[in-house]
């Protein structure tokens, strides 16, 4: 039996699990899983990645696949797709070795590529992550750090493989572009002498408490 034509919409369907069963009802076979690739057809599946024109290439020394999962374990809507292999030796490695992983990082399409040592990440780049609660906020610190990662300054911090993290209060971020200058002041000076960020001592800070 043919998969269901409008491989897009199937798609959609596919990416939320509530609504997986509109695929069987639409023809597709019972006995396929809803993944993988079928011909020309692209895979579907809530940890497929669907094919972007832009996306962010993080570069990695062989281990990309392990970063990918860590951050598809940690973060919500994040998700690892396909897993591509060399198809011949290269400078960083050999044919069948893992080449470039797709992935997604709340919502940010990404691809680690094994390029092999010798390049480092820097601050230059990181991606910044929204944070409602104290409890959130030590959950992803905590994570990252224990995991091998590097605390620093203001909310920032490194994974293991150097890729680099803020992590921000919303709290925070409010409190450091409000309106009363001096609040704002006062906020930012208080986050200047922080690692991880204290929601309390912020709002505190905001209030001159």
């Amino acid at each position: 039996m043919q998969a269901p034509s409008g491989w897009q919409t199937a798609y959609r369907l596919a990416c939320h699990p509530a609504k997986q069963q509109a695929l069987r009802a639409a023809g597709y076979p019972s006995g396929r899983p809803l993944t993988g690739v079928e011909g020309q057809t692209p895979g579907w599946s809530c940890d497929t990645i669907r094919p972007v024109k832009n996306r962010i290439c993080l570069w990695y020394d062989g281990d990309a696949e392990e970063a990918a999962r860590f951050y598809a374990s940690l973060f919500p809507d994040s998700a690892v797709g396909a897993v591509h292999r060399a198809p011949a030796d290269y400078p960083a490695g050999k044919e069948g070795d893992v080449l470039t992983v797709e992935f997604r990082v709340m919502g940010i399409p990404c691809l680690g590529l094994n390029g092999g040592p010798g390049v480092s990440h820097n601050w230059a780049f990181s991606f910044q992550v929204a944070t409602q609660d104290q409890a959130e906020t030590d959950r992803y610190w905590h994570a990252i750090i224990d995991h091998g990662g590097q605390a620093s300054e203001c909310g920032w911090c490194q994974d293991k493989w150097g890729i680099s993290w803020q992590i921000t209060p919303q709290v925070l971020t409010e409190a450091i572009t409000d309106p009363d200058p001096e609040a704002a002041r006062r906020a930012f000076e208080a986050m200047m002498q922080m690692g991880k960020i204290d929601i309390a001592t912020i709002e505190a800070a905001r209030r001159s408490e």
